[in-house]
């Protein structure tokens, strides 16, 4: 079975690092499902019966998207909140839904790995920032399996980087999106 990945970027088209991950996914339509929300609702109104069914069809889960002020965007935690369901992905009468499904993260944070570190600039890893998801995850008795992440991505090669300056480092994301392919298949 596939890989379901739900893409959460409100401005993709925008975006450095999430658009060319994208890109690299789609090279493999045999192997992945890439699923952007801001594309699929943009007025914000999930299909959760439609989004359940994505889920069921494949046989992992990753959630992909940029890290804001230290969490996910807004879309994704309407998503998580509307479609993780109690009685579909938890809870009794048929809340198994994502018992044993294997599933992980893949973030592209826009600061430097040294300042997500205790001694760091912002005392907190980025694994630490994510636990909410690995929580969420093992509460639904997924089979959570950790985060692929692209760190710096403000002040090296990310969304406030100009084009000219962005040649520079393609070999950087060309090599990051490449290891998030192993990083999915390693699932």
């Amino acid at each position: 079975m596939k890989t379901l990945v739900i893409v959460t970027h409100p401005s993709i088209e925008t975006s450095v690092i999430n658009k060319r991950w994208v890109e690299e996914l789609k090279k493999y339509p045999e192997k992945y499902t890439v699923h952007e929300l801001h594309k699929a609702y943009p007025d914000g109104n999930i299909d959760v019966e439609k989004e359940q069914q994505w889920i069921e069809s494949h046989e992992n889960l990753v959630l992909q998207f940029p890290v804001y002020w230290f969490n996910c965007p807004p879309l994704l935690k309407k998503w998580l909140d509307d479609v993780f369901a109690y009685g579909w992905a938890y809870g009794s009468k048929g809340g198994d839904k994502l018992k044993n499904r294997k599933a992980a993260l893949a973030v592209s944070a826009g600061i430097r790995k040294e300042d997500y570190q205790e001694e760091g600039r912002y005392r907190y890893t980025l694994e630490q920032i994510l636990t909410p998801f690995e929580t969420t995850f093992r509460y639904c008795h997924a089979d959570y399996r950790s985060f692929f992440a692209y760190y710096g991505a403000e002040t090296e090669s990310g969304e406030n980087v100009p084009g000219e300056e962005l040649e520079a480092t393609g070999s950087v994301l060309d090599k990051s999106a490449q290891d998030y392919v192993k990083f999915i298949d390693s699932l």
